[in-house]
């Protein structure tokens, strides 16, 4: 524990010019009088730690004692300090082994660069789920994490329409997208890869053999593949709509962007009002109600005739609701 410590001592003191003794106390987790036996100990070790006295005192190294990335110009430092996503690293069990990670990569900067992870955190934050929604950090999580780092085949056990399969699997990679994990994984007896929700696993055992890896592997295109998949699956219907210049501009934020950009992009021109009309794919009239909705007046639908007459409905609803109270302030 003690040499673990003297070790994270002097990395911070790589990375920053100074340091008092509180600030040291405050990063290792003890007390004032422990930093101080803790400096001593590296000097009788040969380290140059020298001790500032005063009320501006504090620690430093001196005699240019550091380690040095001399390779790193400034842009791929911050853009170092950009790939860690404390959320999601904490949720793995990973929090602490990247913050070591930091603080190394930090020790070892050149000067000039040594402001690098501030500059970057100042600009740049992932803010992963999506609004409105508490995210839940699947239990599980940390046990498959670590099977993806080990190459370690699982047992898992998950609930899949609300029943519960077991399978074996070779843990691949994982996606956080919006809030929710997702593990992709090979399924050795299938010899094909799917993808899981974490938050449906209810159990998972790590198994004694590895397996190796298919290189060839990418997990950014597996994932946009099966995304793509995904949605194209859920399409059973169509919605033909006539959208104003504001309607298709808000179209992609209402209802999902590929299906979006195919029916805008098979439409033909706008009308003489300016409208455009399109065929929009659907997983069925009640999402679409509920989609379509929130472009209010500048969509009508058109077909097919069910949906046309739940907005039908809504419209009527509205007018009476609004011309009430027009009557009543009248």
């Amino acid at each position: 524990m003690r040499a673990a410590r003297l070790i994270k001592m002097v990395l911070l003191l790589q990375s920053r010019p100074s340091m008092t003794a509180a600030e040291l106390a405050r990063e290792l987790e003890v007390s004032e009088r422990t930093v101080t036996r803790d400096a001593q100990a590296l000097s009788e070790a040969g380290v140059p730690v020298y001790a500032d006295r005063g009320r501006a005192g504090g620690y430093r190294l001196v005699g240019g004692y550091r380690t040095r990335l001399t390779g790193l110009h400034r842009g791929e430092a911050e853009a170092l300090f950009l790939s860690g996503v404390p959320g999601a690293l904490r949720e793995m069990g990973l929090e602490d082994a990247a913050s070591a990670a930091r603080l190394k990569v930090s020790a070892a900067l050149l000067p000039s660069l040594r402001d690098a992870p501030r500059t970057a955190a100042q600009r740049f934050h992932l803010d992963a789920p999506n609004w409105f929604q508490e995210p839940r950090t699947p239990e599980l999580l940390p046990a498959v994490a670590e099977a993806v780092w080990d190459d370690r085949r699982i047992t898992a056990r998950y609930l899949r329409h609300e029943r519960e399969v077991e399978r074996e699997l070779e843990p691949y990679g994982l996606v956080l997208k919006a809030g929710v994990w997702y593990l992709a994984a090979r399924v050795p007896r299938a010899g094909s890869f799917r993808t899981y929700r974490i938050d449906r696993f209810t159990g998972v055992a790590p198994l004694a053999e590895t397996f190796a890896r298919d290189e060839e592997f990418d997990l950014p295109g597996f994932w946009a593949a099966q995304a793509e998949r995904f949605a194209r699956s859920i399409w059973r219907s169509e919605a033909v709509v006539r959208l104003t210049a504001e309607g298709v501009r808000r179209l992609p934020h209402v209802v999902d962007p590929l299906a979006a950009r195919e029916a805008l992009a098979a439409a033909g021109e706008a009308d003489a009002e300016g409208r455009l009309t399109v065929t929009l794919p659907v997983e069925s009239e009640e999402v679409a109600h509920t989609q379509l909705t929130a472009l209010g007046p500048e969509a009508e639908v058109l077909a097919p005739e069910g949906l046309r007459e739940r907005f039908g409905r809504d419209a009527r609803r509205l007018a009476a609701l609004y011309g009430a109270e027009r009557a009543a302030g009248g």
